[in-house]
């Protein structure tokens, strides 16, 4: 069955397992003690710190390891943040960072800090500009992530730390997404990854915090891991994720130039082979293992589910999975369709077969669930009316677009079709309809009842 979620987590290198093995018979002593068995474990771990350290560009005594990626950016964030307060208390971060970010700036605010969010552009990177002219006065730190998550977008970090380093702001770079696919650019101060997005087992996170960068660790500490990251170290973990880091690297240019061939495969047939598609991110400046398209008229829970029965592992930013009725928070600063989304994300090793066998299965999986929801458009009527409106109300994501779809045709030209829909969705998803079909949005409004309603004046 093949597996194309490695965004999420990918599969575990054959070199972290091994490693994994022969730690686990090695290193499961207290570091911190002065007898064999401790100096045995001590031993392992500096020689993973220093070939993570070397991976990450950084030397070894700036680097910790800690529980989770998710747990290196909130200490990251909450420490750069506390060891700046006298500068004071603003944060700055992209709108598309992961969500482990933006919880941190949430703590951050209900503590009485303020968060400012820097938008992105269609592709998901953010203008260097914009980001430079919000380093006023107060900022205590700014976060970007090196690649985004959800679409693969590389963001402008060189550019955006020139522009820190002119305000005299320190950076926080997310580089989970990247950091198994070759060093982030120089100019960041701190720095965060996780090790089951590069092969590495699970549970294992870094934090790197440049010498000179005012730093606080927040919460309890001890003496374990310069304070910044309390506990007993998870040491076979550790290493394995080490070394599964300094192998991907090794493998990164070739494997790398192969995905990304099949990823320009599937970014250049998708669209030609499925009708009403939005392949979105940077086409240029991305990951080489990752694509994210949306389809129009589709249910995106239902879509990852009937791809999983055709034997393919694929996730989503939709509005519509299981996990959220919201929009991504990626897609909506993108300003891109959200409804049928698909993020495909090819681990190392992927087989050109399997990319071709899920272009194969892909447009009959999509025709499908379209049916099932009833989304061929109806004819114009014959005289077509000046309005419409189009009750949506209490339905949730694609069917308000495909109710409009369906009446469009039913309007002249220049006439309006007023949608009211209560799903958060209809907000980002309608005038992605409209710019995909060629209409026009004219905005949001509201009923006299209080009910969203969102205008479209038919241009084609």
């Amino acid at each position: 069955m093949p597996y194309f979620d490695a965004a999420s987590a990918a599969p575990l290198h054959p070199v972290a397992r091994q490693a994994l093995l022969a730690a686990l018979d090695e290193g499961w002593a207290d570091p911190a003690r002065l007898y064999r068995e401790g100096r045995r474990a001590r031993l392992l771990l500096d020689a993973a710190r220093e070939a993570a350290a070397e991976a990450v560009g950084c030397r070894p005594d700036e680097l910790v390891f800690t529980p989770s990626g998710t747990r290196a950016v909130h200490s990251g964030v909450s420490g750069a943040l506390a060891g700046r307060r006298r500068v004071g208390g603003r944060l700055v971060v992209s709108a598309v960072e992961h969500s482990s970010v933006l919880h941190a700036g949430e703590a951050h605010a209900a503590a009485g800090g303020t968060v400012t969010e820097v938008p992105v552009g269609r592709t998901g990177a953010v203008d260097p500009a914009a980001f430079a002219a919000e380093l006023g006065e107060g900022t205590a730190l700014a976060c970007l992530q090196s690649a985004n998550h959800e679409v693969g977008t590389e963001q402008p970090v060189a550019e955006v730390a020139e522009a820190c380093r002119a305000a005299g702001v320190p950076l926080l770079v997310d580089a989970a997404q990247s950091l198994g696919w070759g060093p982030v650019p120089e100019g960041w101060s701190l720095l965060a990854a996780s090790a089951h997005k590069w092969g590495g087992p699970a549970g294992v996170g870094l934090l790197a915090v440049r010498k000179g960068v005012r730093f606080a660790p927040q919460g309890p500490s001890d003496e374990r891991e310069s304070g910044r990251a309390p506990g007993f170290e998870n040491l076979p973990a550790i290493v394995a994720a080490a070394a599964s880091l300094r192998a991907v690297r090794a493998e990164a240019a070739a494997e790398g130039a192969r995905l990304r061939e099949l990823v320009d495969r599937i970014r250049a047939r998708v669209p030609e082979l499925v009708p009403d598609v939005e392949v979105v991110g940077d086409p240029v400046r991305r990951l080489p293992h990752l694509v994210t398209f949306s389809c129009l008229y589709v249910d995106g829970e239902t879509l990852l589910s009937e791809l999983d029965r055709e034997g393919f592992s694929v996730s989503s930013g939709s509005s519509c999975t299981s996990s959220t009725l919201t929009p991504s928070h990626v897609l909506r600063a993108m300003g891109v369709l959200s409804e049928g989304n698909v993020r495909v994300s090819l681990p190392a090793g992927t087989d050109s077969a399997d990319v071709d066998r899920f272009l194969a299965v892909l447009p009959g999986v999509v025709a499908s669930v379209r049916e099932r929801l009833g989304a061929a458009p109806a004819a114009a009527e014959p005289e077509p009316a000046e309005e419409l409106v189009v009750d949506a109300l209490g339905k949730r994501c694609p069917i308000p677009v495909i109710e409009l779809a369906k009446v469009i045709g039913s309007v002249r030209v220049g006439g309006t079709v007023t949608v009211l829909s209560d799903d958060a969705a209809a907000r980002l998803d309608i005038p992605a309809w409209c710019e995909m079909r060629g209409q026009r949005y004219v905005g949001e409004t509201a009923t006299s009842q209080g009910a969203p309603a969102y205008v479209v004046r038919r241009a084609v």
